[in-house]
């Protein structure tokens, strides 16, 4: 089943915990806040994230301290 995930900006602390865990996935734009860069997906939340990835991605999800990282079955159709 195809998962999809982005990362709430407003609330991110730029910890670094999630490009720690899965530096695949994520990674931190010029503010140092996370964003999803898998697939070019540039934190719209549409690119399909492999299952073969997703035990990396939930645990991201699991360890971002302020819960900004979400993940779901359908595209988040974000702008950004």
């Amino acid at each position: 089943m195809a998962k999809y995930t982005w990362v709430d900006k407003d609330t991110c602390i730029a910890c670094g915990a999630c490009g720690a865990t899965a530096p695949d996935i994520y990674d931190y734009d010029d503010e140092g806040l996370a964003e999803v860069i898998f697939g070019g997906d540039s934190n719209h939340g549409v690119t399909a994230i492999p299952e073969d990835m997703h035990e990396d991605m939930i645990d991201a999800c699991d360890g971002c301290p302020t819960d900004s990282i979400i993940v779901a079955d359908e595209p988040f159709n974000k702008e950004g």
